[in-house]
């Protein structure tokens, strides 16, 4: 009896150890982050924007290009953007984000928004397109500069959005602060609504164009597009180098010509504990499969470009595709 009960302990203790080595195996992580190997995530989230903006669409057909491409369950959500996307990252909520490249350096250096509050578990997947400052009112308003903007309804973005970072320091180069307009903390649909309704004069609008909140209100009044003049386009530059000199097109919102502004780069991040073979199907996927993004954007984005401007440091995986495609920095 005794040796039968010796034996029954015996067999189920060896079974405990191998059951707890199995459990401890794990996933090594590679130093520089991204894990090397890494099992294979069951879902993927990418949040992106606001309905209105550029984001949203632009992260629905990524999800449906990488779902097709990798077979993971991946889902494009809305969100208040760039600042509150790499927050989400921060708190393991999503995978992948959508971010201007400032906004990205703001956060992994611990500055402005993100003072005291580093997001250190994020690296680049690679740039996509400029992030034009759009100013954006109607004939009707009388506003024809960025000097008019004082004392009126101002909406700067979605709390949590980067477009606030960039209304402050196109304001500051003309000497202007927050305290000088009646500051609106709204959505790019919100603002539409708002300039719309008459209860804002003008919103700042950081996304690709055309933006489709913009189109809309085109649709149904003459939108004008407030012009940066080249004297603070310059100062803007030197002093904020992550700006880069853009324009809106003519033709855009039915504009009779071009409107000189700036842009930053729509960029995207994705959380380092990925591993980098996840990341490297994720990043080949996209820029492999631009022809089925529908979005006007699309056009713009390329892996030869990825890498300029990027700011912070790639993903190993993303960074494999690019060393396999010759690609570099330009």
């Amino acid at each position: 009896m005794k040796k039968k009960s010796f034996l029954l302990t015996t067999i189920l203790l060896l079974t405990l150890s191998m059951v707890l080595a199995a459990c401890g195996g794990g996933t090594d992580k590679k130093e520089g982050g991204g894990a090397e190997g890494g099992e294979k995530p069951k879902f993927i989230s990418i949040v992106t924007g606001g309905t209105g903006g550029t984001y949203y669409p632009l992260g629905g057909s990524f999800a449906s290009i990488v779902q097709d491409a990798t077979g993971i369950d991946t889902n494009a959500e809305t969100s208040g953007a760039s600042a509150e996307n790499m927050n989400t990252l921060k708190d393991g909520k999503a995978e992948i984000a959508f971010s201007q490249t400032d906004i990205a350096s703001y956060a992994k250096n611990g500055e402005l928004m993100f003072e005291g509050s580093k997001v250190e578990n994020v690296q680049a997947i690679g740039t996509l397109y400029p992030e034009t400052i759009q100013i954006v009112t109607t004939k009707k308003s009388g506003i024809t500069s960025v000097a008019d903007l004082k004392g009126k309804k101002v909406s700067i973005g979605a709390p949590g959005s980067g477009t606030a970072a960039n209304a402050q320091q196109i304001l500051e180069v003309h000497g202007i602060t927050f305290d000088d307009i009646q500051r609106q903390d709204l959505s790019f649909d919100e603002s539409v609504a708002g300039i719309q309704d008459g209860t804002i004069d003008a919103a700042f609008v950081t996304a690709g164009t055309p933006t489709g909140a913009v189109e809309g209100l085109s649709a149904t009044t003459e939108v004008v597009i407030l012009p940066i003049e080249q004297d603070k386009i310059d100062e803007l530059l030197g002093k904020y180098p992550f700006y880069i000199q853009d324009e809106v097109p003519s033709g855009t919102y039915g504009l009779a010509s071009a409107v000189p502004t700036v842009a930053v780069q729509a960029m995207l991040v994705v959380r380092d504990d990925l591993s980098e073979d996840v990341v490297y199907d994720i990043t080949k996927a996209i820029f492999e499969n631009l022809n089925k993004v529908t979005h006007a954007k699309g056009a713009l984005i390329s892996a030869e470009k990825a890498l300029n401007g990027v700011g912070i440091e790639v993903h190993p995986g993303a960074q494999k595709y690019y060393d396999e495609k010759g690609i570099k920095a330009e």
